[in-house]
């Protein structure tokens, strides 16, 4: 049957190709259509998948090092996944083999740790993290190599510690374990219905125990369908960057970027309050 015969179109329908959001769907009757309903499932079912998948913590750590990162793996304090889901406060900190081991390997100091967690979506770490801790370090090189006479181009990197079973907070717990001065979290965030495979990027200044959300900065939706490895590599860059010669991160420091290359034009400020 030609379920095209018995679906009123929706006049937002042009609008489709400007969003993944599920708009303009039609309806047959009063009904949503059927294939829309079937897309609806199988994107619910994606989601469900990514929370729930398993982070093959040993591969990307084999992947990375044959990168030339070193790697440290560890765990959170949830035992398996369901503790993990239940139990929000224990995927903040790390369980006492994991303290250890970071103790043990941590430098002297480093002005940057990279922690990659599985987060609500181990897909998007599979997907996203390594390609773009391959743009983001380039992107520190080629400022360092540019600008080597200034100090805050200089980036020295702790490990990278990829954490089984983790939330946000738990990069502080290991950037202070690293004696980092600031950290990045690579994180999955919570899938969406049309997005299974975002990463988040969490920046902390001084990571300790007990920072809260209003002492990050996040970069969100970061995925070749969402915010580039690029765009995401170069506000972080300038996220970094301002952090050290402010000493602070948060909703102290804003993300005042424009579009990479792009200049603000003069008179131009937010649209919303034209």
């Amino acid at each position: 049957m030609n379920q095209s015969k018995h679906v009123l179109s929706n006049p937002w329908q042009a609008l489709r190709g400007l969003t993944q959001a599920r708009i303009a769907l039609g309806r047959s009757g009063v009904s949503v259509p059927t294939s829309a309903q079937l897309d609806f499932q199988l994107a619910h079912a994606r989601a469900r998948d990514a929370v729930h998948m398993a982070l093959d913590a040993d591969a990307l750590a084999t992947a990375l090092a044959g990168d030339g990162h070193a790697c440290l793996s560890v765990h959170s304090a949830c035992p398996d996944r369901a503790s993990y889901l239940q139990r929000p406060d224990l995927g903040r900190m790390l369980d006492a083999p994991s303290r250890a081991a970071l103790l043990a390997a941590a430098p002297a100091s480093c002005d940057l740790a990279l922690v990659i967690g599985d987060g609500l979506s181990a897909l998007a770490i599979e997907q996203n993290a390594r390609a773009f801790v391959a743009v983001l370090l380039a992107r520190l090189r080629k400022a360092e190599e540019q600008d080597q006479a200034q100090e805050h181009e200089q980036w020295s990197l702790g490990p990278i510690v990829i954490a089984s079973q983790a939330r946000v907070a738990i990069g502080d717990e290991i950037g202070a374990l690293l004696n980092a001065r600031a950290v990045a979290v690579l994180i999955g965030e919570r899938p969406g219905l049309s997005s299974p495979d975002s990463m988040g990027v969490y920046l902390s200044w001084a990571p300790r125990v007990g920072l809260t959300d209003a002492d990050r900065n996040c970069i969100s939706n970061v995925r070749p369908t969402g915010l580039s490895y690029e765009e995401a590599a170069y506000r972080l860059h300038y996220l970094l960057t301002q952090a050290r010669q402010r000493g602070m991160s948060g909703v102290l420091l804003k993300d005042d970027t424009v579009a990479e290359g792009g200049l603000p034009q003069a008179g131009q400020g937010n649209f919303l309050l034209r």
